[in-house]
């Protein structure tokens, strides 16, 4: 098992904070963006890691049923990243999704390479894919089709403001 390096951004003094309840008026807001479109989507797609809770949310937000994930790698550390973003397995099944209305969620669009990269596999599998995130940031190489807000800001998000926990605190409470 692979344990994810937690980004430490408590160092940061200019950072946009996103808390558990804003996050609740963010899906809500997007997925009426989303919703008084003229796009239905079929199938939701979340970008793990960061667009699992999103996705998540906008899937009941909107009603949609279907969803799957799609694993990439590409930060490695606060604004650090890999040279170029890199799906990992398992894979998601894109002969299942030809032809389909995809909606494709990822919490921050902020270089946009790991959008591009998933909007461009799906594409060319020839599904009709859209995007939506949460935050989007001026240097996106893609510009998102439903953001919820701009910021250049480094963002901490409420899933991934802690690190992970220790396996060491596990079965401690109550007396066990």
């Amino acid at each position: 098992m692979t344990t994810a390096y937690h980004a430490d951004s408590s160092a940061l003094v200019d950072k946009e904070v996103l808390t558990w309840e804003g996050f609740g008026i963010a899906i809500r807001e997007l997925a009426t963006l989303v919703a008084d479109s003229s796009f239905r989507p079929e199938v939701l797609v979340a970008v793990a890691r960061g667009g699992l809770i999103p996705g998540g949310g906008l899937s009941y937000a909107l009603g949609i049923k279907l969803t799957d994930a799609i694993n990439v790698e590409f930060y490695t550390d606060v604004e650090e990243t890999l040279p170029d973003p890199v799906l990992l397995a398992p894979h998601l099944d894109t002969d299942s999704l030809k032809g389909g209305r995809i909606l494709v969620v990822d919490d921050v669009a902020d270089s946009g390479r790991t959008l591009a990269l998933v909007l461009d596999l799906l594409q060319e599998h020839g599904a009709e894919a859209r995007s939506a995130v949460i935050y989007g940031k001026s240097r996106s190489v893609v510009t998102p089709d439903y953001v919820w807000r701009q910021t250049d800001r480094w963002i901490v998000f409420p899933w991934s403001a802690e690190p992970p926990v220790s396996g060491a605190l596990v079965g401690t409470t109550n007396g066990d």
